[in-house]
């Protein structure tokens, strides 16, 4: 499955517009390697996704083409999750 498919089915990223300008600006690796919203995930795999001053960390589960909200959270396990210090 695509990436930016598995973040907006996943429901890691609400849009897949919005995964897509993410992924294309460098803002997402999968298993530590920059990718784009085109690249093929597969159960295992490791996404790194940088929103803003937060950066998480998810191993994938499962993947389906289609999911309710109650089951999305099952497609993926968070492992790590870090704030960034804002310096203002």
């Amino acid at each position: 499955m695509r990436l930016d498919k598995f973040l907006k089915v996943s429901r890691i990223i609400k849009r897949r517009s919005v995964a897509k300008e993410i992924a294309d600006q460098g803002r997402i690796l999968v298993n530590d390697i920059p990718a784009k919203s085109s690249t093929k995930v597969k159960v295992g795999d490791t996404l790194t996704i940088k929103f803003g001053n937060k950066t998480e960390t998810v191993k994938i589960n499962r993947i389906v083409e289609t999911t309710k909200k109650s089951e999305a959270e099952d497609m993926y396990e968070i492992l790590d999750e870090t704030y960034a210090e804002n310096f203002d």
